[in-house]
Formats: structure tokens, sequence, C-alpha cells
């Protein structure tokens, strides 16, 4: 494949708004030891881009300052030391940044196949809320068949996989959302209760099955103390953003007398060996419910590379149902 020296990509011009990314030239990186070169097809769009636009999450040390957490493509190169991927490969990869651009770095360990038969737009979608989920609800959350597991925005991107893989593996799946067509959606996936925010109270529903054993939150803000009242004995609350702030005063006696956990993560500091384990994991565990169709990534819309700031748009006026994704070649 050949590899031109420059390419087209959306850079933040400056801390602000959707209007404030703009399509630039940039040189086509080089990958590094155990680094792959890809080719972007598609690129999804993320929270945490929109919160890099806005200048509030700066990229680690190291990564690209586009953003861009993940991406399908073909692998166009290999870095040293590389040899589980071929270039041509379909590939969709996590990424430490650089996704809205026509080639991205990544460590190879960081890709995994493109499930057979799926389209690359879809293939996207895959890779940040996946690991996320993973991580965050099965590995450091525990959540075991049986169980009651809330998720509130059930449908984000986040939660549409949270409900489906959930559900997938035995939990018994409650979710919250904005609306009734939102609410619907949910249902659809596999959720037992779709509980619309706007006309009941999570807690109260929660409470009244005996309580949910694992919540997964990214609202925080008021939510964090009513999480505390919703779980059932032994719960755990497991945080990974905070939509609405993550001050809040909080009364731990409860956490204490009934014996909850409070834990969470954010996915980009990770380290890339802590990375490639989650890789592994989704390979094994989760890629061949993919690749049976049981489980399948939720789109919402597509944009051009050149309409990142529709695609932001988009994604902050929480109206989407699932994910946003960027078509770049």
């Amino acid at each position: 494949m050949t590899v031109p020296s420059q390419m087209t990509a959306v850079e933040i011009s400056e801390p602000g708004g959707p209007e404030v990314l703009r399509a630039a030239t940039r040189d086509v990186p080089v990958p590094g030891h155990g680094q792959i070169l890809i080719r972007v097809a598609y690129a999804g769009v993320n929270r945490p881009d929109a919160l890099q636009r806005a200048g509030s999450y700066a990229p680690p040390p190291g990564a690209s300052d586009l953003p861009g957490l993940e991406c399908s493509g073909h692998v166009a190169a290999l870095g040293p030391g590389v040899s589980q991927w071929a270039p041509g490969d379909a590939v969709c990869a996590l990424l430490p940044g650089g996704g809205y651009a026509e080639y991205v770095v990544t460590p190879a360990a960081h890709a995994l196949p493109v499930p057979d038969g799926m389209a690359m737009d879809a293939a996207a979608c895959l890779p940040e809320t996946y690991f996320t989920v993973w991580t965050n609800v099965f590995l450091r959350g525990g959540l075991q068949a049986g169980e009651r597991f809330l998720v509130h925005g059930g449908s984000s991107g986040i939660g549409t996989t949270a409900i489906q893989l959930a559900n997938r593996f035995g939990a018994r799946v409650f979710t919250t959302a904005g609306s009734d067509d939102k609410c619907a959606a949910c249902l659809g996936l596999g959720a037992e209760r779709a509980i619309n925010y706007r006309d009941e109270d999570f807690v109260e529903v929660l409470r009244a099955e005996g309580g949910a054993n694992l919540i997964l939150d990214m609202v925080g803000g008021s939510y964090i103390p009513r999480n505390i009242k919703a779980l059932a004995d032994e719960g755990r609350l497991v945080q990974i953003a905070f939509l609405s702030g993550p001050k809040v005063e909080l009364n731990f006696a409860p956490v204490m007398m009934r014996r909850l956990t409070i834990t969470g993560s954010t996915l980009r500091p990770q380290s890339d060996l802590a990375k490639a384990r989650i890789a592994g994991d989704l390979r094994d565990r989760v890629w061949p419910l993919l690749q049976s169709g049981a489980v399948a990534p939720v789109m919402d819309s597509e944009f051009p590379l050149a309409d990142a700031a529709g695609a932001h748009a988009r994604l902050e006026s929480s109206d989407h149902i699932g994910k946003i994704v960027l078509k770049v070649a």
C-alpha cells in the first residue's frame, strides 16, 4: 500500500464549541516500535472528543493533539516488532488520539479484526465503547448473571453497548433515558425496564426491585447520592464520567453500613499493556458475539470528515441514539 507524505485531518484550532474544528494538512505519522499505521475509513465520535475540543481534556503525553479515539480502516504500514498484522488487514482500533485524519498510528495490540460481514462504519463504533464497557461493567464492576444492573444514559453509545452485553451475559438490565423513543430503543436492545427520568424516579424503581447490584454512571452530580440510595446492600457504583459535574456532598454512612463499593476509571490514561489486555479479553469473550450477530453496534448518524463540527453538534444535542461516525476515506 502506497502511503503519501501528507494527509487531511481535522484539528482543534482553539478551545471552544464545534465551530473550532478545522480541516488542516498534516504529515502522515510514522509507526514506531510495536505500532501500526492505519488508513482510516471511519472515525468514531465520542464525548471525550468534545471535552478535548472544549479545552477540558488534554491528550496524555506523547499522544496526537488531534481528536479521535477509535477508528476502522486498513493497515497501511507496520512498525518494527509487529508481526500479528499485515498491510491491507481490515481492523478497528482504540487510539491514543488522532482519529480525525486520513492516517493514524496506534499500538498493534490495541487493534482488533473487523468482525466478518460487518461494515466499516459499524466497526468504527466498537473500540471506545466496548473497551469501556468491558473494563467497567465486567472487570471492575464484576457483573454476574442474575444480578440487577442499572446503566444511566441507555441510548448513548456506552448505554446501548452495556445493555446488550449485560443482557447477553445473563444480568437483569435497567436503564434510564430522556424520552419515550429512547426508552423504547433500550427495551429493544434487551433492557427489562427503561425509565424515562423525566417521568419516573429511578431510585424508587430500583428500590422496589430490591436495589441495583451494579450501577454504571456517566452523569455524576446529583445522581451520585441517588445512586447510593438505589444500590442494594453490597452493591457497586462505577463512575466513568461527570456530565453534571464531579463534586457533590455525600453522606458516607450508608456506604459503610450497607457495605457499598464506589469505584471508577477512565480509559485513555491507562497503560498500553492494560489496554492490550482488554483487547485480548474482547477478542476471546465478545468478538464471537459480534461475529454471530448476538450483539451489534447501534448507529445514529454519519458525517463527512469535513463536517466534524456537525457531528459534535449532534453529539452535544443529546438527541442521538447510539454512535456517531465520521466518514474519512
